[in-house]
């Protein structure tokens, strides 16, 4: 299996527990197909079954949690996952990033180094352009508003969850609106 493969089937299990940390079986079969409209029901509860065999899901079927981390994990606007991707997943112990995670998470000095470095690869590699620009418009925020990073970084943290689907920027764009700052040189800025 490819990267595109792992990362797809990520992004899919990130996104259904974005803000939670289990749920059953029959939620989740009701998240990939009414909620996201990405799987048939049938589809939907064949993909739960074999992602809990695989070892992408651990728990019983009542308390169901992914066996990774799904913080850092970000999602492309418009991304869609391939409904074949998630109904024959690879094993999860296959994937090259999830190995590399487990050997350094079971280092307990590497744990905070590994968090900043996740989340700075996370912001790096993702293939949307304006991700790159959080920093920035992080301190332009603090800046107008005479309010500190780390509570804009919280709140952009909140909204982010609220919504369920948005990215760092989106968020950081509503805050920026929120407190009322002029709009248009943010939405250039982000628009480039």
């Amino acid at each position: 299996m490819t990267d595109e493969d792992y990362d797809d089937i990520r992004r899919v299990i990130a996104i259904c527990f974005r803000g939670i940390s289990k749920m059953s079986d029959i939620d989740l079969e009701r998240v990939l197909s009414f909620d996201m409209e990405w799987l048939s029901p049938e589809q939907s509860e064949q993909v739960v079954s074999k992602l809990m065999e695989t070892g992408w899901l651990k728990g019983n079927r009542d308390e169901l949690s992914p066996s990774f981390d799904t913080k850092g994990i970000s999602t492309p606007i418009g991304w869609f996952p391939r409904p074949s991707r998630l109904i024959s997943p690879a094993d999860f112990g296959d994937s090259p990033k999830v190995e590399v995670n487990q050997s350094i998470s079971q280092t307990p000095t590497a744990k905070p180094s590994v968090k900043v470095a996740n989340k700075a690869l996370s912001e790096n590699q993702s293939t949307d352009p304006r991700s790159k620009m959080a920093a920035r418009l992080k301190k332009y925020i603090a800046r107008q508003t005479k309010i500190p990073v780390a509570e804009i970084e919280r709140r952009a943290e909140r909204k982010q969850k609220a919504l369920g689907y948005a990215t760092v920027w989106l968020a950081l764009a509503l805050v920026a609106r929120e407190q009322n700052l002029a709009m248009e040189q943010i939405i250039t800025a982000l628009s480039s």
